[in-house]
């Protein structure tokens, strides 16, 4: 478990379904930048939300929940790259709890958390060059872009522009 001023970043729990879907799976924005569809039902959530806790229990991937509210308000994860190297693997924060000061909180904490558990001295942060609030993180952090990669979303054929930062830690 990781902890913020204002977030708990946790394994997820069966019962976090309603609320994953209420504040991230169910929101057209949320999905809008990342590689999944909006879940369209609540049984729907109930099978994600199995899935999702299967798939946490061999990867470095948690929910996010608010402290003040208790509620998931959206997902976060990290993967070793290689010896001393890190990166994220998505952070997404349900529409109603941006521009908060979250994201600033999540990135710093799976930083940390690399740093600790594995060592790193590099982190790896990726987003869509049109994601303009991921990329102002990645530079209010101080990330070098390194890289950028025209790709294609699977949900809807159009292209974009996929931008590789780094940052030594």
């Amino acid at each position: 478990m990781l902890e913020t001023k204002d977030l708990i970043i946790d394994k997820a729990k069966p019962s976090d379904w309603e609320g994953m879907y209420r504040n991230v799976w169910s929101q057209p924005e949320s999905a809008k930048y990342m590689m999944w569809n909006v879940s369209d039902s609540e049984e729907k959530a109930q099978v994600r939300i199995r899935k999702t806790i299967d798939w946490q229990k061999e990867h470095d991937t948690y929910i996010v929940y608010e402290k003040e509210s208790g509620e998931p308000i959206g997902f976060a994860g990290v993967e070793k790259l290689e010896s001393d190297v890190c990166g994220e693997t998505g952070i997404c924060l349900g529409s109603k709890f941006t521009r908060k000061g979250y994201g600033r909180q999540i990135l710093s904490a799976l930083i940390d958390y690399c740093k600790e558990k594995y060592g790193a001295k590099e982190f790896i942060y990726q987003t869509r060059e049109e994601n303009i609030s991921s990329v102002k993180l990645a530079e209010a952090f101080g990330f070098e872009q390194v890289g950028s990669e025209i790709m294609t979303d699977e949900r809807d054929g159009h292209s974009y522009n996929y931008l590789k930062y780094s940052l030594k830690i």
